[in-house]
């Protein structure tokens, strides 16, 4: 059985729940977000209790898909002389967080569930 060509696996498809927050969090911290505050970020804004493992291999998959771009930072005294892997959206990724986003409101239209959508 074949699938239509809108279903096929060709490019990165869209982004799942979980990514787009990830992306959300990264977009909020800006240039210097890194796996730690990622986190932070998402548990701070969230319901959500999560691990610095689930983190990492969201952003893996992000990278892979061409969602986002990382960048090595200097060493810092902070952390012992270690490097950071830095990560930022790239244009696919906000264009993917856009398009869902895009969706989610379209279907929350004229619905009334019990929350503000100024």
């Amino acid at each position: 059985m074949t699938m239509p060509e809108k279903y096929s696996n060709k490019g990165p498809g869209h982004p799942g729940e979980f990514e787009i927050m990830v992306m959300l969090a990264i977009l909020r911290l800006g240039p210097d977000a890194y796996g730690v505050t990622i986190r932070e970020e998402l548990e701070r804004e969230t319901s959500r209790t999560l691990t610095l493992g689930t983190i990492y291999k969201s952003l893996s998959r992000l990278e892979a898909k061409g969602y986002l771009h990382t960048r090595i930072s200097e060493p810092t005294a902070v952390r012992g002389g270690r490097r950071k892997k830095l990560y930022h959206v790239s244009a696919t990724g906000l264009r993917a967080v856009n398009r869902s986003l895009s969706d989610l409101w379209s279907l929350t239209r004229g619905l009334d569930l019990g929350w503000e959508t100024s």
